[in-house]
């Protein structure tokens, strides 16, 4: 049981105009929730308010660019004089941006992190202090990757930016858990492989190992209610088994000071499918 999903709540969704945040914004709606829909793409929010069915709660969108704390901070003041107050903000907005070298492209480098980390940080800097007023459970559910926790090469801005979020997300958590009576929990989605508009540009079918974005959600619910902080999804092509394998090997390239990621290492290359299979 979720405390906080039920109806005449209001959860804000960043990044909610498709993929994962607008299959989020469906299950949230589903139950009776209000919800604010922010993104930066305006039409892609009007078809998305075509998409939803929006049951008992109102639905709601508003232009908001996360890497501007200014927009944040309208986002929250309209989230609070529309709906009184927020039991759900999901900070969902990313972006992948190119795959510059880690010595090129610096322009690159400050947007892929202006969406993607100062996004997550705006929000929970806007709506933290809101949200701790509340007399009953809230939650902040911050969208990261596995390429944030494996770093696997190619997408090295896009790591970087996610790998920021896994460690803010935790210390978020840690610094509130410190509060006596905090209202607030702190869970970190991490999706599988994903079959969204990000992926559809490139790839016009959907993979037979990706997930759906209404998979995700559902994954996603189910956690919740368990209370897990580390919401890991797997997908089609890989079981949480798999997962946690290559993320302890990862772990091990620090304490066995391995290569830096050695899991693509030629000289390691051989350790690495035996440990794999078990």
């Amino acid at each position: 049981m979720i405390p906080w999903l039920k109806a005449g709540n209001t959860a804000v969704v960043t990044g909610g105009a498709n993929g994962i945040g607008l299959a989020a914004a469906r299950r949230f709606l589903g139950a009776g929730m209000n919800v604010l829909i922010a993104d930066c793409d305006e039409d892609a929010m009007r078809a998305a308010v075509d998409k939803l069915s929006t049951g008992t709660g109102t639905l709601d969108t508003m232009r908001c660019d996360v890497s501007d704390p200014e927009q944040v901070e309208r986002l929250r003041a309209h989230a609070k004089d529309r709906f009184g107050g927020v039991q759900c903000l999901m900070n969902n907005a990313g972006a992948a941006l190119g795959r510059p070298e880690p010595w090129e492209d610096l322009a690159t480098w400050r947007k892929q992190l202006e969406v993607n980390l100062s996004g997550i940080v705006n929000g929970c800097q806007a709506f933290v202090p809101i949200m701790l007023e509340a007399t009953d459970p809230v939650a902040i559910i911050n969208t990261g990757s596995k390429q944030g926790i494996t770093n696997p090469p190619g997408g090295y801005a896009y790591n970087l930016s996610k790998a920021g979020v896994l460690a803010y997300t935790q210390s978020l958590a840690h610094a509130l858990r410190q509060r006596s009576d905090c209202p607030v929990s702190v869970h970190l989605l991490v999706p599988g492989f994903t079959y969204s508009n990000m992926i559809a540009r490139f790839v016009p079918e959907k993979p037979p190992g990706a997930w759906t974005p209404d998979q995700v959600a559902e994954f996603m619910v189910e956690a919740l209610g368990r209370g897990d902080f580390y919401i890991i999804c797997p997908d089609g092509d890989t079981s949480r088994e798999l997962d946690n394998r290559r993320i302890q090997w990862n772990a091990d390239d620090i304490i066995k000071n391995r290569p830096a990621l050695s899991r693509w290492h030629p000289d390691y290359g051989a350790e690495y499918e035996v440990f794999i299979k078990g």
